[in-house]
């Protein structure tokens, strides 16, 4: 499992105070209100996947806004319904159906041609079950280097003027979960726990 899915979707922050997590619909109310009641600012809002700050649409009522949100299809699902819409669209020829396969240019050399040609399958098949030991073998490493990645992004945003920061990042890089900690303690204490939680793999409340 991904670890960055034990995140909450999103999260918010009045300065450097945090003051929602959850999905975009429950984050962009309590932003609205965090706005209307004199928020210190500036008020960023972070996609804990990418740790990424993004802009949520706070216009209208409460209700307006819930159901803004509760509606709106992500990224992922308007990309897959596309998807189908022109699997749908295209005429099927003679043969196995597609199944989602993308033709893509693929360099090699000759000797890696050779062996490809003589697998089981042929050489689409060898390249993908190549591909798919590849990503189980190393999907531990690549959640890891994609917990640090968002954690800086979020570091660059809410903390890169304060003290340790750039000892921080190679912490984080080296994955010293200890020096990293010893370079934020004093910083904001919902900075830091966010931090944390999107570069180690701990949950944020």
């Amino acid at each position: 499992m991904n670890p960055a899915s034990t995140l909450p979707s999103h999260t918010a922050f009045d300065g450097h105070r945090r003051i929602a997590s959850g999905p975009p619909g429950a984050v962009a109310l309590a932003v609205r209100h965090a706005i209307e009641g004199g928020a210190i600012g500036p008020v960023l809002v972070f996609d804990n996947a990418t740790g990424r700050s993004i802009d949520l649409n706070v216009r209208g009522t409460d209700e307006e806004i819930v159901a803004r949100y509760r509606s709106a299809p992500s990224d992922a699902q308007c990309a897959d319904e596309a998807n189908r819409e022109a699997a749908q669209s295209e005429p099927r020829g003679r043969g196995r159906p597609k199944l989602g396969v993308v033709a893509r240019e693929v360099t090699l050399l000759p000797r890696h041609w050779d062996w490809l040609a003589k697998q089981p399958g042929g050489a689409s098949v060898a390249l993908r079950k190549l591909v798919d030991e590849a990503r189980r073998a190393n999907v531990e490493r690549d959640n890891r280097r994609a917990a640090h990645e968002r954690a800086y992004h979020f570091m660059s945003a809410m903390a890169g003027d304060l003290p340790g920061f750039e000892e921080a990042t190679r912490a984080l890089f080296a994955d010293d979960r200890g020096r990293f900690g010893e370079q934020i303690v004093s910083w904001p204490d919902d900075v830091r726990d966010h931090a944390f939680a999107l570069g180690f793999f701990d949950d944020v409340s």
